[in-house]
């Protein structure tokens, strides 16, 4: 049982080695593999908290490790996929203001460490699903080539950092965290995931940034129903 106890820091752990993985693929070229690494770390981030509530286990330790996996993994990696996108643009010196998405995941996991008003939902765009989107565009270049032109350009480039600004923002957005499995109070959240898994089975990696826009707007059009 003791054993058991230390399993959701050694996912936190996992999530971090992920991170640093993807660093050096990503500085290699391999930027779909890097991303990979981001949704298999994804996984163990979202796994760490269910495990530590099924086995009991709380307290400061695991929630400051899960924030330095995190700013690696979900922070400092998505900012050197976009700037080894830029920089096979030929973008130059430009490229290195991809780094910003690295700087805007550090304040938004520090801010999240210190915000009371976050533990039952979100303010500002959570830093896994920030990373997943940057993830997403790797992936689409690999494996949907009919796509480059979307976002193989200095707008898409641009966009992928710009929407890294939702980090830091006000912006009130839904956890998915389920305290029970009823339909009337968790509606929305099955709601959002039966819409995103169409949107995964039809776009496939297509999908994932406009799953992201989704979630966004479904916060606000919930937080406007709420305030009603």
């Amino acid at each position: 049982m003791n054993l058991l106890k230390h399993l959701p820091n050694a996912m936190t752990c996992g999530n971090l080695l992920c991170g640093c993985i993807g660093l050096v693929m990503a500085l290699r070229g391999h930027l779909e593999l890097a991303s990979w690494l981001i949704g298999l770390a994804a996984i163990l981030d979202f796994g760490d908290g269910f495990v530590a509530r099924l086995v009991n286990v709380s307290g400061p330790f695991g929630k400051e490790l899960d924030s330095l996996a995190d700013v690696v993994t979900f922070g400092v990696l998505p900012a050197t996929i976009v700037f080894q996108l830029c920089w096979f643009q030929e973008l130059g010196f430009i490229s290195y203001g991809a780094f910003l998405i690295a700087v805007l995941s550090a304040l938004r996991l520090a801010n999240f460490n210190i915000d009371t008003r976050q533990s039952e939902s979100f303010i500002g765009l959570p830093v896994p699903a920030n990373a997943m989107l940057i993830a997403a565009f790797p992936l689409m270049g690999r494996y949907q080539p009919q796509l480059d032109t979307i976002w193989q350009n200095d707008i898409g480039l641009g966009m992928m950092i710009a929407f890294s600004f939702m980090l830091v923002s006000d912006v009130p957005l839904f956890a998915l965290k389920f305290k029970s499995f009823g339909w009337a109070e968790n509606r929305i959240k099955f709601s959002f995931l039966l819409a995103s898994l169409l949107l995964l089975l039809f776009l496939q990696y297509a999908a994932i940034p406009l799953i992201i826009l989704l979630y966004i707007i479904v916060s606000l059009i919930f937080k406007e129903r709420k305030s009603e």
